[in-house]
């Protein structure tokens, strides 16, 4: 996280680095604070094979998220670098569901965010997911492939 920060355009202070890195830091807690509610990531191979910070820094990222995906309640999966194309091509989306079934949506671009509410559109973004998730590897395959790249370092 400091090594995507670090090259954060404008530069960010170190108090603003440190503050991102620790809002970040908060969120991963969820993971193992709350072990009943499934956490599912869909991930494009190149994001653990761009050499951001270093092959050291790589490493560490690749035992982070190893570690992480071992956990019950979340699911890894990677895009395939041959994917010829895959249906999450406009950009991240995170998908949300409340304790009352509630299905919600978040998309990211580069200086912005869109909370998503409508149903039609939420339910569109939905579908993408579910094509995207057939189109990744599988949970065991993508864990085996995170392996190989850890030991090609």
């Amino acid at each position: 996280m400091r090594a995507v920060f670090g090259n954060s355009v404008p530069p960010l202070t170190d108090e603003q680095l440190e503050a991102q890195v620790t809002a970040r830091m908060e969120r991963q807690r969820l993971l193992h604070e709350r072990p009943n509610v499934p956490f599912s990531f869909i991930v494009e191979e190149h994001v653990f094979r761009r050499m951001l910070g270093g092959k050291e820094v790589m490493r560490g990222l690749l035992e982070h998220v190893l570690e992480l995906s071992a956990l019950r309640n979340v699911t890894l999966q990677l895009v395939p670098l041959d994917a010829e194309f895959h249906a999450c091509l406009d950009g991240c989306i995170q998908l949300l569901e409340t304790e009352e079934r509630r299905r919600l949506a978040y998309s990211e671009g580069q200086q912005n965010g869109r909370f998503i509410a409508d149903l039609k559109e939420v339910s569109l973004l939905y579908q993408r997911y579910d094509t995207l998730r057939s189109q990744a590897l599988t949970p065991k395959d993508s864990r085996d492939l995170l392996e190989r790249l850890r030991g090609a370092l």
